[in-house]
């Protein structure tokens, strides 16, 4: 399923290829975030053209609406979404996470309501995986417990290996073998739980593993080290996937310690929002400097906004809250995720991965 081309010299960079089962994914990549089965504001068309190999759907989401029997009348997510490339679903351990307030969790999964309709909801394990299974999700994951960032030891170790007992019963309910099933590394900022994580999922041999229980409030540095930490220790000829990071440099940074895939709403929630990702920095659109400027949003980007619209109009659209305005922005910010991926590809083929990523530190962290 994943083949390793090349691990750079200067760092721990990786070109791989993911075998899937709607077609190759090559890695690092970017995955656009589509919750409920749409990437907001894109259409497939668009997708396609900036070059997105796979997106990502939501579990959770997807269960209360449009619901399973939704799906099977379209043979899986694929066919009513109309999209023919590779799809990875979230389990809704997150959901569990953000939705603290109204679940209750216990070794059975987790309880809690619809935030539709009120209805009662009882996630297990068990039907996490069904749920993925009947959507046909490329690749999906376990159910987790997420834990926040500011977890004491002892609750960072009740939930992980909660967690663990639950991929286990994860990997046991799998039936299509096609679709490949990934495991949540958990353990929130302590090492030693991350290492019996990872050693108590690399034991149930998933397809790849996820760094699941990081971006949840914690600080960049211990991100950073929890990420290298976990990538040390993971299976060299396996996927490594950092889930909901980042930004531009969280990417470039995280790639450099050995991760392969992203995934994160930033791109398409900054781009709603008027912040915009650069060859030269971010841009806030909003700005008043741009009321007149009839030069694109970035000269280096070729993305159907930047070759055909002022950053005046595009201003323009934004302040007067049109939604062509929030379409051609998160048209733009996704195009610059996915060809910053490419030009990483590129620096580790070409041996030159470490000035690049010098070059994105001082950019980003200027």
């Amino acid at each position: 399923m994943f083949t390793l081309h090349k691990t750079d010299e200067h760092t721990q960079a990786r070109l791989g290829t993911l075998k899937l089962a709607h077609g190759d994914v090559q890695t690092p990549i970017f995955m656009p975030v589509g919750t409920v089965g749409s990437v907001k504001t894109m259409v497939p068309e668009d997708l396609h053209g900036m070059g997105a190999e796979i997106i990502l759907g939501n579990t959770y989401h997807l269960y209360i609406r449009p619901g399973l029997e939704v799906i099977r009348e379209f043979g899986g997510l694929h066919g009513f979404v109309n999209w023919d490339k590779p799809i990875l679903t979230d389990s809704g351990g997150f959901q569990i996470f953000s939705l603290a307030n109204q679940r209750k969790i216990d070794e059975t999964g987790a309880h809690f309501q619809s935030h539709l309709d009120g209805k009662k909801i009882h996630l297990t394990p068990e039907l996490a995986v069904e749920i993925q299974e009947t959507l046909g999700a490329d690749i999906h994951m376990v159910l987790d417990e997420c834990t926040a960032g500011t977890a004491t030891y002892e609750e960072a170790r009740r939930s992980m290996r909660r967690s663990m007992r639950w991929a286990a019963r994860s990997r046991a309910a799998r039936t299509r073998t096609e679709l490949a099933q990934f495991g949540i590394v958990q353990g929130c900022m302590f090492e030693d739980l991350r290492t019996e994580s990872i050693e108590s999922l690399t034991a149930m041999n998933f397809e790849g593993y996820s760094i699941g229980g990081l971006s949840v409030g914690e600080s960049k540095p211990d991100m950073r080290r929890i990420t290298k930490h976990c990538c040390d220790r993971l299976p060299q000829d396996k996927p490594r996937y950092l889930m909901g990071v980042g930004t531009p440099l969280d990417l470039i940074e995280s790639i450099a310690v050995g991760v392969d895939m992203f995934d994160c709403v930033m791109p398409t929630r900054n781009g709603r929002n008027g912040t915009l990702f650069t060859s030269k920095g971010r841009v806030n659109i909003k700005n008043t400097r741009y009321r007149l400027d009839k030069g694109p949003l970035d000269e280096n980007c070729k993305c159907y906004t930047c070759q055909n619209f002022s950053l005046s109009y595009l201003r323009h659209l934004f302040m007067a809250k049109e939604y062509t305005g929030q379409r051609l922005l998160t048209l733009h910010n996704l195009t610059y995720y996915l060809e910053l991926i490419r030009e990483i590809r590129a620096a580790i083929a070409a041996g030159t991965f470490h000035e690049l990523l010098k070059h994105h530190q001082g950019l980003w962290e200027s």
